[in-house]
């Protein structure tokens, strides 16, 4: 099959060439890595749209971007705040389909376990949860936009 290092350097190539996607066959494998597809226009192709397709083989390992996504928080006392960071590459969904109500908003109180969004990856829909029991103060990412390893989603004031 393919080395970390070779998926990785695919799919830089295929998100920065703009190419729709490419399938491959190595020893036995099959890979295909979905390129350019329509993204709102604050999110550059090149971490929009390959990025889900590596993430079944390359979760564990993972991080291409550190601090992605850590805007301070208006500038108010971060020391209470904890923030829930997307633990995959893929896209944030803030309802678990486009009519539906968000999971939380602003000002929700919520637990330990409690859903807060989806961030689908490789069409799997992945519940990602709160790990702290607390308000939400601030949702970083609109929703359907891409996001990446370790990038910050919520920030909840711990109660």
């Amino acid at each position: 099959m393919f080395k970390f290092e070779e998926l990785c350097e695919l799919i830089r190539l295929v998100g920065t060439t703009g190419v729709a996607s490419v399938e491959i066959e190595h020893a036995g494998g099959r890979l295909r890595i979905d390129g350019a597809t329509p993204v709102a226009a604050a999110a550059p192709v090149a971490q929009a749209a390959p990025a889900p397709a590596a993430t079944a083989e390359t979760q564990p390992a993972a991080a291409p971007r550190q601090g992605a996504g850590a805007p301070s928080d208006d500038g108010a006392a971060d020391d209470d705040l904890h923030y829930v960071t997307s633990p995959i590459v893929g896209t944030f969904y803030r309802a678990p389909n486009p009519d539906a109500e968000p999971y939380v908003k602003v000002g929700d109180v919520v637990d330990g376990g409690h859903t807060l969004c989806i961030v689908e990856a490789m069409k799997l829909m992945n519940e990602i949860e709160s790990d702290v029991a607390g308000t939400i103060v601030k949702v970083f990412p609109d929703n359907a936009q891409p996001v990446e390893f370790g990038e910050r989603l919520f920030a909840i004031r711990s109660s």
